[in-house]
């Protein structure tokens, strides 16, 4: 036989028994002791113990003495032990299963042990009779058995994870920060039994911990990290810390990414379960994290002092901002919340849910189907429940939808905030809080034109009548709203389907809900009436880019597992969003993101009667009739990508 023969058979042999014995290593681990077994085998360590504790204090040469009393001291130790193991039940445990708590309580319970061991002496010395067990023997043999029993145990956890799960085979992981959270991240992937990672390195912007290691990990500075990836198998990265810039966050996607390396993230301490991180909860990091941005201060005070104790109408309360709104509103204790929608389904999941955040019940609430088309059913409202502030976002908002059906759209955002306004004047409710859209900036489509006109009759009302200040807050789209285009390509992705982007150069501004929401009630407690405030949008976003860094964070390839189509420009869209019109310009506010837009002012009688007249179209049901009248009530209404273009030659 030829020696590389002879090495093959070896190495088969060899391949053959390592299989063997860890497959029945495997089923020798995975049988759960009996307890008794368990408790016996302690006993004994504690016995081996207490040999070890008298060889190291006499040097391996035991006097006589101490020989002649073993016997009793044998017993005592035996009995203490066996004693405190039934009291604390450390025996319980299933070991392959050992944690810092069963660690904790061993320690805790031989201590005792220990401790009562001490006090025998202490009572024997006073009664003047000799130490049963020296002071000396009673230390050595605490820390032999503190460490005997809590290594074994952690051996077969160790053995026990390694045959379960073998390094070779686990994915490479870089947690990135390593403070409290990052060291929890770490013991959680350690101690989920099903999980298949291995934390191959701590990376943290700190550069004084750079070089240290926790828990046998080192810590790298996070300027090293696209060496880290270059130089290891690196499969994913876990965003732990908690309080991270999202600039600072998409730098490290945009390192990630170019390595193919999977992005997760820790949810906030709050959303723990029971104060525990749980492995499940660390999930893929979402488009939604890239485009947040840091967390808004608000004048709490103020806005306390406009809704506590105070009777709150939210209009459209079951849509996006409708909800997150009366979400936002509830903590601040109102006399009465009403909530407004012509949605019975989703108004009913939204009442569920309130009664769950309002388990306190510091704020009273009532939902009321209503159509604020329906002035006598709002006229009902308004009596009933005498609002002391209205939040208006009820609104058809899909331009496409909205360019299709003029009618319709004028009916609901105009004539229906009307009727709104009207009441509110009325029943003299000190404040109205209108929500509008930057599609009211020089508007290109039908939504954005009766938009821009609600806007011009809230505002000529304001200085038309001596009780009600009308406030109109003007923001762009909301992350994870009804139709926006980021639920739309994460259900293309999930099914496979080609991503569809209209054009290569749209772009769009984005903030997510809460977000918007804070700013509405900022800029409502500000508002001292007739202004138009604006948010600090931030950067607009490329929508192409946008889908493409939406399916690279899903792990797929563009090109190879998914396709991007371009349709086009949908009628009434534009590329490019606006939140200021070319004469408008802007004031500051004492809110860095909430500034007051200038904007030109309408006569009241003389809009009234426009808006009259518009209404009055809708009977005919002649679009184009309609479209022309919204020009010249709003001269900047230049139709794009619409059968309504015409209308502007």
């Amino acid at each position: 036989m030829s020696l590389d023969k002879h090495h093959l058979v070896i190495r088969a042999k060899y391949d053959y028994f390592y299989s063997l014995t860890n497959r029945y290593l495997k089923k020798l681990l995975d049988i759960n002791l009996p307890r008794v077994v368990i408790l016996l085998g302690d006993l004994l360590l504690c016995i081996f113990s207490l040999f070890v504790a008298y060889q190291l204090r006499f040097n391996f040469n035991i006097p006589l003495k101490e020989i002649n009393t073993f016997s009793f001291v044998f017993a005592f130790v035996l009995i203490v032990r066996f004693s405190s193991f039934l009291i604390a039940k450390t025996y319980t445990g299933i070991i392959r299963y050992t944690g810092t708590k069963d660690a904790f309580r061993i320690v805790l319970t031989l201590a005792a042990g220990s401790g009562i061991m001490l006090i025998s002496n202490l009572i024997r010395h006073s009664l003047n009779l000799f130490y049963l067990v020296p002071f000396s023997i009673i230390a050595i043999e605490f820390l032999v058995t503190v460490f005997l029993m809590i290594i074994g145990r952690l051996s077969v956890k160790v053995i026990y994870s390694e045959l379960k799960n073998p390094s070779k085979d686990k994915a490479g992981v870089i947690i990135y920060g390593a403070g409290d959270a990052g060291i929890i991240t770490k013991r959680t992937l350690d101690r989920d039994r099903g999980t298949r990672y291995k934390v191959v390195a701590f990376v943290d912007d700190d550069s004084k911990k750079s070089g240290k290691k926790i828990e046998g990990v080192e810590i790298y500075n996070s300027s090293q990290l696209e060496n880290l990836q270059q130089n290891n198998d690196v499969k994913h990265l876990i965003i732990s810390i908690q309080n991270i810039t999202t600039q600072r966050k998409e730098q490290i996607v945009d390192t990630c990414l170019k390595y193919n390396t999977r992005i997760l993230n820790v949810p906030p301490v709050h959303s723990w379960i029971n104060g525990e991180l749980s492995f499940k909860q660390i999930k893929k990091l979402k488009i939604e994290d890239l485009l947040g941005r840091d967390s808004i201060q608000l004048d709490l005070n103020k806005i306390q002092k406009e809704l506590t104790g105070k009777v709150v109408l939210v209009t459209g309360a079951a849509g996006s901002i409708g909800s997150e709104i009366v979400r936002q509103i509830i903590p601040f204790k109102p006399k009465l919340l009403v909530m407004l929608d012509m949605s019975e389904s989703a108004l009913y999941d939204l009442e569920l849910e309130v009664n769950d955040l309002n388990t306190d019940n510091n704020c009273r609430t009532e939902t009321v189907i209503g159509d604020i088309r329906n002035k006598d059913r709002m006229h009902n409202v308004f009596n009933t429940f005498k609002p002391n502030i209205v939040y208006h976002a009820a609104a058809y908002k899909h331009v496409p939808v909205m360019e299709n059906n003029p009618s319709e759209s004028i009916l609901n955002n105009v004539m229906g905030t009307c009727n709104l306004a009207d009441l509110a004047v009325s029943f003299k409710v000190p404040k109205f809080v209108m929500i509008s859209t930057d599609k009211a900036v020089n508007p290109t489509n039908i939504m954005g034109a009766t938009k821009r006109i609600a806007e011009i009759y809230c505002q000529s009302l304001n200085d038309n009548n001596e009780h009600t200040r009308f406030i109109t807050t003007r923001f762009g789209n909301v992350l994870g709203s009804n139709g926006s285009v980021i639920p739309r390509f994460k259900k293309q992705i999930e099914l496979g389907q080609p991503i569809t982007v209209t054009d290569p150069h749209v772009t769009r501004y984005f903030m997510t809900i809460p977000e918007a929401c804070q700013l509405v009630l900022e800029a409502g407690a500000m508002g001292a009436g007739g202004e138009i405030f604006i948010f600090d949008m931030g950067e607009s976003v490329n929508i192409a880019e946008l889908a493409k860094k939406m399916i690279r964070l899903s792990g797929l390839e563009l090109g190879k597992d998914i396709q991007i189509v371009y349709t086009g420009l949908r009628p009434g869209e534009k590329l490019y969003e606006e939140l200021l019109a070319n004469e408008e310009n802007t004031l500051p506010t004492h809110h860095k993101k909430i500034m007051i837009a200038k904007v030109k002012k309408y006569n009241f009688e003389s809009i009234s009667k426009d808006i009259a007249d518009l209404i009055s179209l809708f009977g005919a049901q002649d679009n184009e009739q309609i479209v022309r009248k919204m020009k010249e009530i709003v001269p900047e209404f230049k139709s794009q990508n619409s059968i309504y273009q015409k209308l502007d030659n």
